[in-house]
């Protein structure tokens, strides 16, 4: 009888295809803590509900940094890890070169109903090495300027718009700087120049506007006249912090502090703290503010960027099947189409429609310094490039220091180029 109603049951899954189908659950690894977080394992809840019975994530939140990366490297070795995985593009060399990332192909892409025309050029390029597609970008994230609308107003810097006006050019940036602190703030803009990471991003922004290379074709760092160029960029914050328009030597926490608190008119920082001005504002505990591109202060606009995207590790031995590959391009096209939440965190969506969509443009000032996706530099294609990696330490040994007066821009240069080139020679 037991043998009979097994066989039963059987027929019937074979009759029913969507009881025979097994669900796929998709093992899913992020670094995303704080808002990044929670609005992440939002949008994860919103999937499993959406897919119940044909995909489920189950996903795990590690430890920022070099630690994520150790670990996905390590894991990938031994065929263990995740099937798919949160990862910063502009770590993608080091991690192609370590064999910890699978190559994603055109027809997998092609499959989920993505493609190259979703996104913004030098970002879809950002998630290749070598031509080939190893990830899958969810956003943009940059630095933009922070800016009080009250004092700058007081100073005749801000339109009709309500937005900044006189920015753009060195001395004019500077002499409204100026402007700004005979109106009264102790700073014309406040910055994180105590570290390395937050000042490379201004930094390699002014060497882009210059169409600088950090890194050329040839695998020479600073050469030629990039090394003029480059310390062009330092000298502008350095001439900031020398003249007491921008704190010397300054903390993170203690950067925004001088913002929010009303000490400094402006504030250069990432698309992350939009959250943190935002939720001040609705306490009532923030003035009047709004956040724009990094103005253009030499030859075009250029910022800093990268992006929160989506690989799938290389597993020795234990590859990710074709089946669930599938499955996790379809948890990739997901995301991108509904990345829209993801925003709420400062983030530019890197998906294109969600992007140009109206609900998008409501969001502010998200959609108003939205225009840097195409005008956007990513760190330079390198194993010691990107997050947590020898390019940021050596900003922070070198850059940091001339920003602060501590050695002039020149030398400063010509060391951060020799350290970094003695690296891969």
């Amino acid at each position: 009888m037991k043998s009979f109603l097994k066989m039963a049951l059987l027929s019937t899954a074979l009759l029913l295809p969507g009881l025979a189908q097994a669900q796929e659950v998709v093992t899913w690894w992020d670094f995303l803590g704080g808002g990044d977080g929670v609005r992440m394992k939002a949008l994860i809840e919103k999937f499993n509900a959406e897919n119940a019975g044909k995909i489920e994530i189950q996903a795990t939140t590690l430890e920022w940094g070099t630690p994520f990366y150790t670990k996905v490297q390590t894991s990938a070795a031994i065929g263990e890890g995740p099937d798919v995985m949160t990862y910063h593009l502009s770590r993608l060399p080091l991690g192609v070169s370590s064999g910890a990332l699978s190559e994603i192909t055109p027809d997998e892409i092609a499959a989920a109903g993505l493609s190259s025309a979703d996104y913004a050029d030098s970002n879809w390029k950002a998630a290749q090495v070598d031509g080939k597609q190893y990830a899958i970008p969810f956003d943009i994230h940059s630095i933009v300027l922070y800016y009080n609308k009250d004092m700058l107003k007081a100073a005749g810097l801000l339109g009709d718009n309500g937005l900044p006006i006189g920015l753009d050019g060195v001395d004019n940036f500077k002499a409204a700087l100026q402007k700004l602190k005979d109106g009264g703030a102790e700073y014309g803009v406040s910055i994180h120049s105590a570290a390395g990471d937050s000042q490379w991003r201004i930094f390699y922004s002014l060497l882009g506007q210059q169409d600088g290379k950090f890194l050329d074709e040839n695998g020479k760092f600073l050469d030629g006249d990039n090394l003029d160029k480059a310390v062009k960029a330092v000298n502008v914050v350095a001439d900031w912090v020398k003249d007491g328009l921008a704190p010397a030597s300054t903390e993170y926490p203690a950067s925004i502090a001088l913002f929010t608190g009303g000490k400094a008119a402006m504030h250069i920082n990432g698309v992350w703290e939009i959250p943190t001005m935002t939720d001040l504002a609705a306490k009532g505990e923030l003035f009047d503010w709004g956040a724009i591109a990094l103005p253009t202060f030499f030859d075009h606009p250029a910022t800093w960027a990268d992006s929160h995207a989506f690989a799938i590790p290389n597993r020795v031995g234990k590859e990710v099947s074709p089946e669930k590959r599938a499955a996790v391009m379809q948890v990739i096209a997901w995301m991108n189409k509904n990345s829209l939440a993801w925003a709420d965190a400062g983030h530019i969506p890197a998906y294109a429609p969600v992007r140009n969509s109206e609900e998008f443009k409501t969001k502010q000032p998200n959609a108003t310094y939205s225009v840097l996706a195409d005008t956007a530099v990513f760190d330079p294609s390198s194993v010691l490039a990107g997050v947590a990696s020898p390019v940021y330490d050596a900003a922070g040994n070198y850059l940091m220091p001339a920003v602060n007066g501590e050695i002039d821009a020149q030398s400063a240069m010509e060391q951060m180029r020799d350290d970094l080139q003695a690296q891969v020679e």
